[in-house]
């Protein structure tokens, strides 16, 4: 009975079923048309692009490399356990995902200005870039006035935000949450040799972004989560839906989630197994 759970358990987190299809076209598989379709389109591409430019042909078959990428875990990888918009979606995700670690794993073995030679290769405007240093950083850190305050309440503020609401609504447990935020503003600090704008005063970085928009980040998306959690779901077929107005909303909705399941990361009852391992996801999250 147990190794049954487990099992379902997996296969929950892993292959979700989509229930109440009503669409059928969009839930069979088409593997064989997207593989005809695919080699045809970059046979067709590699006779008609001119091929002179070294670095025109080293971009195509960057953007080949990754097309197939998708492709391939469009087509092989997992659902998951997300079904909505549809499970082809997160399939994609999940392979945006392994390239961007790969990315990393094969940055983690370069230098610095190599780094920096690829960045230019890949956007040569950036060659010249420097960092608009009119704004201070860093600077007179003991003259705090509301005029300054509200000086840095530029973009990166609204970034934080922002960002903060949907790692709450990812992640749903403020304890960790407010530990991801605070090891954030400590990353800050050991790269502010590379980027100017991360020397911050001392209330600009936990005043300002980890208390006020963190902060209110977290707050707001956890309010959703509980909203999302006292919800009730019912998703009727849009063959079903009479109305063209019933029939766009439910197309919309789509786009929500099917259901929402309360997440309790660390019960009391759990084990200190359970803490260690939630603290490296939490800091990965953070670090998205």
């Amino acid at each position: 009975m147990v190794v049954q759970k487990k099992e379902n358990v997996f296969n929950t987190l892993n292959e979700c079923e989509v229930e109440d299809i009503t669409l059928e076209f969009f839930y069979k598989p088409h593997t064989i048309t997207l593989l005809i379709l695919s080699i045809a389109g970059v046979i067709f591409m590699s006779f008609i692009r001119d091929d002179k430019s070294i670095d025109n042909n080293i971009c195509a078959g960057i953007w080949c490399v990754i097309f197939f990428l998708l492709l391939v875990s469009l087509l092989a990888f997992p659902n998951g356990p997300f079904i909505r918009p549809h499970p082809a979606v997160w399939r994609m995700v999940f392979g945006l995902s392994v390239l961007y670690s790969l990315t990393l794993l094969f940055l983690l073995f370069q230098k610095y200005e190599t780094i920096k030679g690829m960045i230019t290769w890949l956007d040569p405007n950036l060659k010249d870039f420097r960092i608009d240093m009119d704004k201070e950083y860093g600077v007179n850190c003991s003259d705090i006035s509301i005029e300054k305050f509200w000086a840095h309440l530029d973009v990166f503020a609204a970034g934080h935000f922002f960002g903060w609401v949907s790692k709450a609504i990812l992640v749903r447990h403020y304890g960790i949450l407010w530990s991801m935020s605070m090891m954030w503003e400590f990353t800050e600090v050991m790269f502010s040799h590379l980027l100017p704008n991360f020397k911050e005063c001392w209330w600009d970085a936990w005043i300002l972004d980890v208390l006020l928009c963190n902060g209110f980040g977290i707050w707001v998306g956890m309010k959703i989560c509980k909203m999302l959690e006292m919800r009730d779901y019912n998703w009727p077929g849009i063959k079903d839906i009479d109305t063209t107005k019933g029939k766009i909303k439910r197309a919309a909705l789509q786009f929500t989630p099917v259901s929402w399941t309360p997440v309790r990361w660390l019960d009391p009852n759990s084990s200190y197994m359970r803490f260690f391992f939630c603290m490296p996801n939490g800091d990965h999250v953070a670090s998205i």
